[in-house]
């Protein structure tokens, strides 16, 4: 079982910045691939990023070059640096974490999610 708790998320004006980080309570955080999702009102949840256990990672084409995912295994933790954020951006980030060695784009346990609001 996967417990994950994100934080970090807020209001910001555009061409700003946010991070975004997701504590896993879990004995082994390092077999697990993690991912942020995102899900603006009235649409789809969308893939964000992802990265394997060992640090590769995939990025959403909405996002490359702006966003940065990392983690941290000694922490337990994933990070989302999201950089130049645009009103579009706005949404409810979530984490998520799949056991498994390669990136992935679905997830197993989901985290509650965390409020990013863009203003123009």
């Amino acid at each position: 079982q996967v417990q994950l708790q994100e934080s970090g998320g807020g209001l910001v004006q555009a061409g700003g910045s946010l991070r975004l980080s997701c504590a896993a309570i879990v004995r082994t955080f390092s077999s697990y691939a993690m991912g942020w999702f995102c899900q603006a009102p009235g649409k789809e949840r969308e893939f964000v990023a992802g990265i394997s256990r060992s640090g590769s990672n995939k990025l959403g084409d909405s996002v490359k070059g702006r966003f940065t995912i990392s983690r941290d295994n000694t922490k337990n933790t994933v990070y989302l640096q999201m950089n130049n954020l645009k009103p579009e951006d706005t949404a409810v980030y979530y984490c998520a974490a799949k056991r498994s060695i390669v990136v992935v784009t679905t997830y197993d346990y989901w985290g509650q999610g965390t409020q990013v609001t863009v203003s123009s």
